[in-house]
């Protein structure tokens, strides 16, 4: 009995030490895993909110859809202007004497395509409604509408991915511990966003680090 104890001991003692090994090793793992995801989803995300901006500067509100989204990069202009500050001379009929008066004149100086501006020779915006990662061809959600904000009609958008899309392939426990974060240093709650349906912002919801050039 003794030999066959001793070969059960030693594969108990190799599977608990593989256990322990995987207990310390498996989040460092899928926190390298979450970055690297999580800077190409946050790329995408930026990517939308710049064209969303240039959309709104042009258009006066958002697009509801990437196809506008997409058209508009594709065709739209951005017109240069430049102002400076003039004056001349009027009656004024209280005073009953030419006064002078001050206004700024607005020069067009002429126009230049959003695609150039944004993207240049890059046509990476064909496909920035594609998740990265995304298992089943996923697509970010994105909605766009006008609010009331104390009495002023504001245009708003939003983009996002939810976090167990990106991370499908990950341990359950650790995408569930992901999904309840709460700090100023992670992507807090269950989704991977950029804008607000509820207020005037385009701030994404990823902290600073994702900001860095080097992510």
């Amino acid at each position: 009995m003794k030999p066959v104890l001793v070969i059960v001991f030693a594969l108990l003692s190799i599977f608990l030490g593989y256990r322990i090994y995987e207990s310390i090793n498996a989040p460092i793992e899928f926190n390298k895993v979450r970055k690297e995801r999580f800077s190409k989803i946050i790329a995408k995300l930026k990517d939308i909110r710049d064209s969303q901006e240039a959309y709104k500067m042009v258009n006066g509100n958002y697009a509801n859809n990437f196809e506008s989204l997409i058209q508009f990069i594709d065709t739209g202009n951005y017109t240069i202007t430049s102002q400076r500050d003039s004056s001349f001379m009027r009656f004024d009929k209280a005073y009953q004497i030419d006064m002078q008066q001050d206004t700024v004149i607005i020069d067009t100086l002429g126009t230049v395509k959003v695609k150039d501006s944004l993207f240049g020779a890059d046509d990476r915006y064909k496909t920035m409604m594609n998740v990265p990662y995304a298992q089943n061809g996923e697509k970010f959600e994105m909605e766009a509408k006008i609010i009331d904000k104390s009495g002023y009609k504001a245009p708003v958008f939003e983009a996002k991915v939810k976090k167990n899309v990106v991370l499908y392939d990950q341990p359950a426990d650790l995408v569930a511990r992901e999904n309840a974060l709460q700090s100023v240093e992670e992507v807090n709650g269950t989704e991977i966003k950029v804008g607000s349906l509820n207020d005037v912002s385009t701030n994404g919801n990823w902290p600073p680090i994702y900001d860095r050039k080097d992510n």
